[in-house]
């Protein structure tokens, strides 16, 4: 499955085309509630249909972590109504591609194909939204590949276990601070009615956003859309989306992770911030605005030209604040010092930035 550091590029290089490419984009609702938007794009005979729907690992019971990863996987075998595999195969064949994506607060899936191979997507995707087969031994099979790329990506790799270990300590309530793909031992504990459940609850129309984009027409999009899911019918129990919050935070967290595989040492500080929410963009700006001038943008911003520049002390500096959550965010910090500057030196090189930063204000020019 993709990555969501690579889905989220992609959908950076989207965002930042230019109008006159995207085209035209249009909205419009199914009665069951399904939300259809459509972004014309007529520069090539192509089109990408997807499907968001509002649940992701965040949204899982507690104790069964790993579900939504899980069932992204399993919605690639076998409907009602489709063999197991038909789907992708299908796709391939007509020289397509597909794939799909889970992250805390959603989960996705997309094809890319030639035009006149909407109505076919479209005829796939509604069916697996509701039709979903899951037999024992998919279950199994899946869930082992599941243990296995958390055995690759996280178990073996220092950089994602010290990630894990990082948003554990930064969200003592909330579900941000679970791993997506699950903690090993309650994959271990899944069974197949969780994941049942799971797909059952969210894999709703009235829970499911439809984008199409490309060499469209909205008109044909929606008498599509009305055709094919149009006639779907909507999770009955599905209520408000409420999660858990987070406490005041009123002590230091500090977490020292060791690993000999680890061959330069670094440090992270990450505060809990203000998610973006629509509407409400001031705060979500000025917090990635504030990234990019503290450390976002390599030697130019004033970790990077400070730190690595100036006084030479760090090999690499870097800002982040995570603005696409749907819940309470965080803002970073992230310095590798050179060898002859130790982890406290140069934190305390970071925390005089701060203060500076703070002291002085922006710099207008």
């Amino acid at each position: 499955m993709i990555t969501m550091r690579n889905f989220c590029l992609t959908m950076v290089v989207l965002l930042s085309l230019p109008l006159e490419a995207l085209g035209r984009v249009s909205s419009f609702s199914l009665d069951n509630g399904m939300k259809v938007v459509v972004i014309e794009d007529h520069r090539a005979p192509v089109i990408t249909h997807m499907v968001w729907y509002r649940a992701g690992a965040s949204d899982e019971k507690l104790g069964k972590s790993g579900v939504a990863h899980l069932l992204e996987h399993l919605l690639f075998k076998e409907t009602e109504n489709v063999k197991n595999g038909e789907f992708s195969k299908t796709v391939e064949a007509i020289g397509g591609s597909d794939n799909a994506f889970t992250s805390q607060d959603y989960t996705g899936y997309f094809q890319r194909v030639s035009k006149e191979y909407l109505e076919l997507m479209m005829f796939y995707e509604s069916d697996r939204m509701q039709n979903l087969k899951v037999s024992e031994l998919d279950f199994a099979t899946e869930l082992q590949v599941v243990i296995e790329e958390r055995s690759q990506r996280t178990d073996t790799n220092p950089g994602a276990l010290f990630n894990e270990q990082n948003m554990a300590a930064l969200y003592l309530n909330h579900p941000y601070g679970i791993p997506i793909v699950g903690w090993r031992h309650e994959l271990d504990e899944l069974k197949r009615e969780d994941v049942l459940e799971f797909y059952r609850t969210y894999y709703s129309p009235n829970n499911a956003i439809l984008i199409v984009s490309g060499d469209v027409d909205p008109r044909n999009v929606e008498l599509l859309a009305n055709n094919y899911y149009g006639s779907l019918k909507n999770t009955s129990n599905l209520g408000a989306r409420k999660r858990p919050t987070e406490p005041p935070q009123i002590a230091q967290r500090r977490i020292i992770f060791e690993d000999e595989r680890v061959s330069q040492p670094y440090i992270t500080r990450t505060y809990l911030a203000k998610e973006r929410n629509a509407g409400q963009q001031r705060e979500a700006a000025a917090l990635t605005l504030l990234a990019d001038l503290i450390g976002s943008d390599g030697i130019q911003s004033l970790l990077g030209k400070s730190l690595q520049l100036d006084k030479k002390v760090a090999i690499y500096t870097s800002a982040y604040y995570g603005g696409l959550s749907y819940d309470e965010t965080h803002f970073s910090f992230i310095l590798a010092p050179n060898s002859e500057v130790s982890l406290s030196e140069i934190e305390l090189e970071l925390d005089n930035i701060i203060d500076k930063f703070i002291l002085d204000g922006i710099d207008e020019s």
